[in-house]
């Protein structure tokens, strides 16, 4: 009796491994044909472009924005936190996209929606040599629901019409090959 529970328990761990390499394995395949492999995670981009909501933020300055204030530029619109350890993985790289693509008509927003504003988010930056990247506050984060945000951190593609191309939830490498590929197919207005 011993020895059947033994295999049914064996069996059913190399079945469940065998489903999770094939989970893996299947969102690396969408990985791959979306253009993504690796360190940028799975991009998801849409059938059709997406309106985005109407929605605002501030700058380190106080200033009130939107998404009008970068019309004609690819928006990488992120949503991060402080306290969120994925978030906090992949603001370097953001800072980093910054200095590849800003040049090339790329505006990365970074915003967080830390409820303590500039006073929470300031240490961070400094702490963590995040020169380049402008700082954008929700403290209430109202424009994250305007999104129907899930999780943090999330980030959307916004070609330069305005409209949601796709969207990526969880971190990623946005310095890579692979997203500068993509970015520049949506600079030159070519789809996906």
């Amino acid at each position: 009796m011993q020895n059947a529970k033994t295999n049914r328990r064996t069996v059913l761990a190399l079945a469940a491994g065998a489903t999770l390499a094939l989970g893996a394995k299947g969102s690396s395949v969408f990985a791959q044909a979306s253009g993504f492999a690796g360190k940028m995670g799975p991009f998801k981009p849409h059938p059709e472009p997406r309106p985005t909501p109407e929605i605002s933020f501030q700058d380190a300055d106080g200033r009130t924005l939107g998404l009008g204030d970068f019309r004609g530029r690819v928006v990488v619109l992120n949503y991060w936190a402080t306290w969120c350890a994925p978030c906090v993985e992949e603001m370097p790289s953001l800072d980093r996209l910054q200095v590849q693509m800003g040049q090339a008509g790329v505006a990365v927003l970074a915003i967080s929606v830390d409820r303590g504003g500039m006073r929470q988010v300031a240490p961070f930056f400094a702490a963590n040599s995040l020169a380049n990247l402008p700082v954008y506050l929700d403290p209430s984060g109202a424009s994250m629901r305007a999104f129907a945000v899930r999780g943090l951190p999330t980030t959307m593609v916004i070609d330069p019409d305005g409209f949601e191309r796709g969207r990526l939830e969880g971190a990623a490498a946005w310095d890579s090959p692979a997203a500068a590929r993509m970015l520049r197919q949506y600079l030159s207005k070519k789809t996906i």
